[in-house]
């Protein structure tokens, strides 16, 4: 027999700012139990020096937080001239202090143009990424060191807000892969004195904005189990940039036993993935396998047989 989930059925997609000094695992499972959630993930994690943007996915929107991981994103930084740590930020040991040149803005303008559109970082030590099965921030703890190959990210923009001649701020436009604590390094280095980050915060994930975050202090204030589950968002959000389909009962029962089904309406290209409708209810994902055939790819376990 099956052990039974605890929690509730809930489904739904929060966008969290996540506060400083919290993992953003510590933050879902705190979201989790809040909402008493059978089941939650989040997308995307933030370093817990990091504040901003995490969306939270609970219930059946797991399932389709993966489109997420591969979304653009926004951060606000500032950058710590002269001083460089083990970690890139301003929580890690100083390892490396260097006199500040006497710096305009324009020479920091100068050297931004080089950090932006495509270029190739190497990741740090100090992230979430394998080698050989273990996390390379648990190898940088053991004192240990790996070469990591370079890999090519897209800057989109890297706007600067400020400069006060030791430190400044920068809004930077990015594509998924970006260590900002790389990228500042990066940019002290080439400013002749080393640097490292001492805030980031992330303003927007994909299509999601910092204006539509929630604190974990406004959720605990919230009177019930209902209105907190009137504040999420329907799990379709997520996959917002697919095109649609809209399926009949005969396709809609088709679909549900895992079997290809045929269009009355719409066409896409083949192997084309789309968002499923049934009765103007999102039933999942599926892919387009002839001029008038889809084949689920991933539906919602809600799906019943017609």
């Amino acid at each position: 027999m099956a052990r039974q989930r605890r929690g509730l059925p809930v489904n739904g997609v929060l966008l969290l700012d996540k506060p400083k000094g919290l993992s953003s695992n510590h933050a879902l499972q705190r979201v989790r139990r809040l909402f008493q959630a059978q089941k939650a993930g989040h997308t995307g994690t933030l370093d817990p020096m990091a504040t901003g943007l995490l969306p939270i996915c609970l219930g059946e929107a797991t399932k389709f937080s993966s489109h997420l991981l591969e979304a653009d994103k926004v951060y606000r930084t500032r950058v710590e001239l002269g001083v460089i740590t083990d970690t890139g930020d301003a929580e890690g040991n100083v390892i490396e202090q260097h006199e500040i040149p006497s710096l305009s803005v324009d020479d920091v303008e100068a050297v931004l143009t080089r950090f932006r559109g495509e270029i190739d970082q190497v990741p740090p030590m100090y992230s979430a990424l394998k080698h050989q099965g273990k996390k390379l921030y648990e190898l940088a703890r053991e004192g240990k060191h790996v070469e990591r190959a370079a890999r090519r990210i897209s800057v989109y923009d890297a706007r600067l807000l400020s400069f006060d001649g030791t430190a400044f701020e920068l809004e930077v436009s990015c594509s998924k892969g970006t260590y900002i604590r790389t990228l500042a390094e990066d940019i002290g280095q080439a400013l002749g004195c080393g640097a490292h980050i001492s805030q980031l915060r992330r303003l927007k994930t994909g299509p999601f904005l910092a204006d539509e975050m929630w604190t974990l202090d406004a959720l605990e204030a919230l009177a019930d189990q209902a209105a907190l589950e009137a504040e999420l968002m329907p799990v379709d959000v997520l996959v917002d940039h697919l095109p649609s389909l809209t399926v009949d009962d005969t396709a809609h029962a088709r679909l549900a036993h895992g079997q290809p089904a045929t269009l009355t309406t719409g066409t896409l290209a083949l192997d084309e993935l789309a968002r499923l409708y049934y009765a103007e209810t999102f039933i999942g994902l599926g892919v387009v396998k002839g001029a008038q055939e889809v084949a689920p790819k991933r539906l919602l376990s809600t799906v019943a047989i017609s």
